[in-house]
């Protein structure tokens, strides 16, 4: 159980944000399309650098930080760990997204005055979502000891994992100068799935009037963790490479779903924009390898304090707690569903210029404006409540190629979360860096959160544009 709740702490500490505020309508780097469809992009073709064109890594913690859990400062590593579940809540949640863009490319449609697109790409992608299981965490550590008359929320355990690859195909269209309209279909194919989601129950001590020795003891459990992917691996006579395997899965012999994004963008004056999209609005059947591990029923228990870890007989509590709760395995079918995001956007730009040069993916070539700056919300899909953040921005056009992105985040891990992205063009060479939470980078080991997305493209326009 311990070792357990060492490793929910590592992922609780490399908390990945799925929130791309910054790549989100920087229309300088083809992929903002994969945020939004919809997004004003333009070029003659572009194609990715493979494996290079999109990477991300975030960490983040909403109630603590590496440093609690790391710092050489003589406290004993097991405190620590008691120290930041104290001050941890039922509430406080881990959300890990880890994404690899593998290609991606795309191109227009229709001829040199067309203003439609056809994109495509594979990306493999990992998210883990849990809420912090406190009660448990607690029972782990401590014991039910000082706890008597407690009720233990088994409910707590709340947790969804998989890792899939997306093969995915989009197009969108300038209809006006006004209105953009995209769309993306998604076929992915999960390697790998847990989930535990329907949880309930208690674990609950109480002592007898009168009679210290004497307890009343109910743990009643409702218990489902459902696998895709997974239970080979744990065989005894499985004897193959699991990083292999697992990869085989997820590329080739997955469980199989579908999905869409959508996107708009709307330009209510020729300076002032309204964007919005969908992204992951789908799902995963799953099917391959698929295993559902059940603990439902009630045991109760009367008398002094049950002992399993008895020298003399502890045979006979086993097999009475076995048959009250006994442990099942289904092989059912099920589904999973994506987790969906949701983004908007509001912006005014001004400062207008005039280009003297090749467009750099602006989908305007008669004018620009050199700054802009505006609001974003973004919202995600959960099982008990939605994600959620607000972003303020200002994106400035240092020199025609070479532009910056400023935003300051309010989220659920911080309130002081400022990221600077850049994005510059060197010939058809497309690079940028995405940068959030830099006011931590001074000591990152107290950081509550920290993020980095870099790429590089090929970007190619007509000649004389």
């Amino acid at each position: 159980m311990r070792k357990t709740l060492i490793l929910c702490l590592f992922f609780h500490l490399s908390c990945f944000a799925q929130n791309r505020e910054l790549l989100y309508n920087f229309t300088s780097i083809p992929q903002s399309s994969l945020v939004n469809p919809g997004a004003d992009v333009s070029y003659k073709y572009y194609f990715g650098f493979p494996v290079l064109s999109g990477i991300s890594a975030n960490v983040g913690s909403s109630s603590f930080s590496a440093y609690d859990l790391f710092a050489d400062n003589g406290v004993d590593f097991n405190q620590k760990v008691r120290n930041v579940i104290n001050k941890s809540s039922s509430r406080d949640k881990v959300v890990t997204n880890q994404q690899l863009e593998l290609f991606s490319g795309g191109f227009r449609v229709g001829g040199r005055d067309s203003k439609s697109y056809v994109s495509f790409g594979v990306y493999q992608e990992f998210d883990f979502f849990m809420f912090i299981p406190k009660d448990l965490a607690l029972l782990a550590l401590d014991g039910n000891r000082d706890y008597i008359g407690k009720s233990f929320n088994l409910g707590d355990l709340n947790m969804k994992a998989e890792v899939l690859s997306v093969f995915h195909v989009g197009f969108h269209k300038k209809v006006n100068d006004k209105l953009v309209l995209g769309g993306r279909a998604k076929i992915y194919s999960s390697g790998a799935n847990a989930t535990s989601t329907k949880n309930s129950g208690y674990i609950y001590t109480g002592q007898q009037a009168g009679t210290p020795n004497l307890y009343n003891q109910v743990i009643s459990s409702n218990l489902e963790l459902k696998t895709s992917g997974l239970s080979s691996f744990t065989k005894d006579e499985y004897e193959g490479n699991i990083a292999r395997d697992l990869v085989n899965n997820t590329f080739f012999n997955g469980s199989l779903g579908f999905g869409v994004d959508a996107g708009i963008t709307y330009y209510i004056k020729d300076n002032l924009q309204f964007t919005a999209s969908i992204v992951d609005l789908g799902f995963v059947r799953q099917t391959k390898d698929i295993e559902t591990l059940t603990y439902k029923g009630t045991y109760q228990y009367n008398g002094a304090n049950p002992d399993f870890f008895s020298l003399d007989d502890p045979e006979n509590v086993f097999d009475e707690f076995d048959k009250a709760i006994p442990r099942d395995t289904l092989y059912n079918k099920y589904t999973t569903w994506r987790p969906t995001k949701i983004y908007s956007s509001i912006q005014y730009s001004f400062g207008e210029a005039r280009p003297d040069d090749e467009c750099n993916c602006r989908g305007s070539v008669e004018k620009y404006y050199k700054n802009a700056a505006g609001l974003q919300l973004f919202g995600m899909s959960a099982p008990r409540e939605p994600l959620v953040a607000l972003t303020a921005f200002y994106r400035r056009n240092i020199f025609r190629k070479l532009d910056l992105k400023a935003t300051y985040t309010f989220d659920t891990f911080s309130n002081k979360n400022i990221g600077l992205g850049l994005a510059g063009t060197i010939g058809p060479v497309n690079i940028y860096a995405l940068v959030n939470n830099i006011l931590e980078y001074k000591d990152i080991s107290k950081a509550s959160s920290a993020s980095f997305q870099l790429g590089i493209n090929f970007v190619f326009q007509d000649k004389d544009d």
